[in-house]
């Protein structure tokens, strides 16, 4: 019977339904829901527990497909078990229906009846010797209340958050839908739903022999079609794995490890050392990769003719066990036109769910920039003096730049002005922007013959451990994040840093002289640097605000705070994250900024509301970095999943899913015109991206570590990359980007040809004696500054 109403969970590929005409449970037949009411003393019996495990699967083509036993149908044991039951059994059918009468389900009633295979006659005579002897228990006297038994049963079918359904009951009267959820503080999914899947398995000795098999017809096809089928046996081998580890076959799973795990490609290094660790079935509970492995779908993209050899092979062996894997747990993205090459595959694999779907990059991304309010820039003294012979003004022409610097009219591909509201600029945002303005016409046009100069601020004796730094956009002050718990701030100009006078004080100032800003100001606090204490863990990210006035920092503790510099003290600790944030950013425009960390989940927050205003979910595992677009309507998220995940800020959707990182994501950058992305991962490789196409157009190696800092020029003409290798790369992105040609063949089917021209691309390599790369920063002249801390 189909439901025409159904939830979609957080993951969306699997659902739940939930309506029927009264009280109706989809396919889950009579002796199922038998064993969900043999509650013993509240206790739901093992062996029942794991009779009753559903799963409700997508095929990828929106069909819905329950997987479940049937009356009659063959268990894991391979007894066969009667609908109706008996003894016990039966007693707990009969109280079912009893249940149902009481609330005049008769439709209900009948339904459950006839498919239980018992007459009108013999459940009422069944009903009535149990109501008279006990055999029956009676629901509303052994619970104090008829849903009692109901809720009992809930709590072993629980199933918690990160793509499960919601642990639920739901009973419709009158076709009105009511969902119960289970209540439990739990953030992770029941483990014994999750493995449930693993349950029904076949001849463990038999299963080299497919796998065996599977490869050999593989190593047999055509070259074109050899690369795309063999994605497959990567999630075919994690799942054969699990299997066998889940029916206590440990010796066939450590055999089986061993012959076949060296098969698979070396990205995968660290997903087997993992998963090798998991040779007991008491090692699957409660183990991240795993639950990872199960809740997600690996998504595999593959031509058409390549899916239809597979299938035709699978089916002409009967080879059901295989088969049943890749509908259970692989989603196959089918495209029309040539097979992909084994360089175009490896190009885009290697995260922990597989590639992302092709219809999840299709959405529009509004990726130009908001057009700049309209400011006049006063002209300098020196401009004013110097006069030419005619005794007119001199006026300096600021360069064009190529690159995308903000423009004063509409970008076509901007989003509307008023998409999401921005903060009003203040008077004093409006005399910062005319010293940018002003600081643009002496920027430096930076090209491979005209490469930026380097200062490196080089933290010695950073003891307390720097994990995090940040610069404001005027380059004038420089803040620390460091492992005791403590956030620095230095002033890196001759203007010292000082703090507001008391309220006492301020009452006395004259608030209508022109220094009033001056006099504000508490010359006897004056330093070069202030310390910021409040964290009670070691602080990941930080911040500054484009104002400069105030400063972001989160922590191991859970917390993000936000700091006030003009008293140096805490103004607000937002409180939503419940592990460690190991990321944080403001938005280009002030007020909003993002956070993610170990829970998987990326916040949007507002300064002036202590609860997150949007919740992106959607990483496999957590969220090691943030960053905002330029234009503030798009967030970017990198992962320890190996992807990258661009989320509308409006919407709250993902609009982009970025695969092609061997390893966690630690840094992002957008262009200055908002068209591209640059991301570095500890896999020591830089990509690039073009955001409205949502595909990789470039690849620059050259690091032999973890890049943890990248940034463009202001011109967006040139990318530096920062590495845990002690060196600073610059790379010519202008070159990169112009040699991309993306068609709508390229666009929809991801036949990416990568040029292998780092070198080409590379324009300089700058070394440090002993010190790491975090950070990386251009001043508004083009000046690359660097931080990093000093590892004698």
């Amino acid at each position: 019977m189909r439901c025409e109403q159904h939830i979609l969970w957080e993951d969306q590929s699997e659902c739940q339904i939930l309506c029927g005409p009264r009280f109706f449970i989809l396919p889950v037949h009579a002796h199922i829901i038998s064993k969900m009411a043999a509650v013993q003393d509240g206790q739901l019996n093992l062996e029942v527990e794991k009779d009753i495990k559903t799963e409700i699967t997508n095929d990828g083509s929106g069909n819905i497909n329950a997987n479940s036993s049937s009356p009659g149908s063959t268990s894991s044991g391979g007894k066969s078990k009667s609908p109706a039951g008996s003894g016990e059994d039966q007693q707990t059918l009969l109280a079912v229906l009893q249940f149902l009468k009481r609330n005049k389900l008769t439709e209900s009633v009948d339904i459950l009846r006839r498919e239980a295979g018992l007459s009108a006659d013999d459940s009422l005579v069944s009903e009535s010797a149990g109501a008279g002897s006990g055999g029956v228990p009676n629901v509303s006297a052994d619970g104090g209340d008829a849903n009692s038994l109901l809720s009992r049963v809930s709590m072993t079918i629980a199933a918690g958050s990160r793509g499960l359904a919601t642990p639920i009951y739901f009973h419709s009267s009158n076709c009105a839908c009511t969902v119960v959820a289970a209540s439990g503080g739990e953030d992770q999914p029941d483990v014994n739903v999750v493995l449930s899947a693993y349950s029904q398995q076949g001849d463990p000795v038999l299963y080299p022999l497919y796998y065996n098999g599977l490869k050999k017809f593989i190593e047999s096809v055509l070259d074109c079609h050899r690369a795309e089928l063999s994605q497959v046996f990567y999630p075919l081998f994690v799942h054969m794995y699990l299997e066998l580890v889940y029916n206590n076959h440990e010796n066939e799973a450590k055999q089986f490890f061993e012959k076949f795990s060296g098969d698979q490609e070396c990205y995968y290094e660290e997903d087997l050392r993992i998963l090798s660790s998991m040779s007991k079935k008491e090692h699957m509970k409660g183990n991240e990769t795993m639950l990872d492995f199960r809740t997600s779908k690996f998504v595999l993209r593959i031509s058409r003719d390549s899916y239809q050899l597979l299938k035709r092979h699978l089916q002409e062996r009967q080879n059901n066990q295989i088969w049943n894997i890749i509908q259970e747990h692989l989603y196959i993205d089918i495209f029309d036109g040539m097979p992909r090459s084994k360089s175009q595959i490896d190009a885009m694999s290697g995260s922990l769910a597989g590639e992302g779907k092709r219809d999840a990059n299709k959405a529009k991304v509004f990726y130009g920039l908001l057009k700049e309010p309209e400011i006049e820039v006063p002209l300098d003294d020196e401009d004013e003096e110097a006069e030419n012979e005619e005794g007119k003004p001199k006026k300096k022409k600021p360069k064009k730049d190529s690159m995308g610097s903000k423009s004063k009219k509409q970008d076509p591909n901007a989003p509307q002005q008023t998409r999401i509201p921005l903060p009003e600029l203040k008077d004093s945002d409006k005399l910062d922007k005319i010293m940018n303005m002003k600081e643009a016409t002496k920027k430096i046009r930076l090209g491979p013959d005209n490469l930026p100069s380097i200062c490196f601020y080089s933290f010695l004796n950073a003891y307390q451990g720097l994990t995090a730094v940040d610069f404001t956009d005027d380059s004038s002050l420089i803040a620390g994040g460091f492992a005791d718990s403590t956030v620095r701030v230095w002033s890196v100009t001759p203007k010292k840093l000082r703090r507001v006078k008391s309220a006492a004080d301020l009452s006395n100032i004259d608030k209508e002289s022109d220094d009033v800003l001056e006099r504000i100001m508490d010359e006897k606090t004056a330093s070069e640097s202030k310390i910021l204490y409040g964290h009670s863990g070691p602080v990941y990210g930080i911040s500054f605000s484009p104002d400069r006035n105030y400063l972001l920092s989160s922590s191991e503790d859970g917390t993000v705070r936000l700091w006030s510099l003009q008293t140096f003290t805490c103004l607000v600790g937002y409180k939503g994250h419940n592990y460690p944030v190991w990321d944080t950013q403001f938005s280009p425009y002030g007020y909003y900024f993002i956070s993610g960390g170990h829970d998987r989940v990326a916040r949007l927050w507002a300064t002036d509301h202590y609860q997150p205003l949007r919740m992106f979910a959607g990483h496999l595992a957590d969220i090691t970095c943030t960053r905002f677009h330029p234009n503030s309507n798009y967030v970017a998220t990198g992962s320890a999943d190996r992807t990258i995940r661009l989320w509308d800020v409006l919407t709250g959707n993902c609009v982009r899913i970025l695969t092609g990182h061997k390893g966690p994501i630690h840094s992002l950058a957008f262009s200055p015109n908002g068209k591209f992305m640059a991301s570095g991962a500890t896999d020591g490789r830089v990509l690039l991206w073009d955001v409205g196409h949502g595909l990789m157009v470039g690849e620059l190696k050259g690091h032999t570590d973890t890049i943890y800092a990248l940034k463009f020029s202001r011109d967006g003409e040139i990318l530096a990359s920062g590495s845990m290798d002690n060196t600073v790369k610059l790379w010519d992105t202008l070159k990169a980007f112009d040699d991309v040609e993306l068609d709508d063949f390229t666009a929809a089917t991801g036949h990416i040809h990568l040029p292998e021209n780092s070198q080409e691309l590379l324009l300089g390599t700058y070394m440090t004696k002993s010190t790491p790369v975090i950070h990386l920063h251009f001043t508004r002249r083009n000046l690359l500054l660097a931080a990093g801390a000093y590892n004698p």
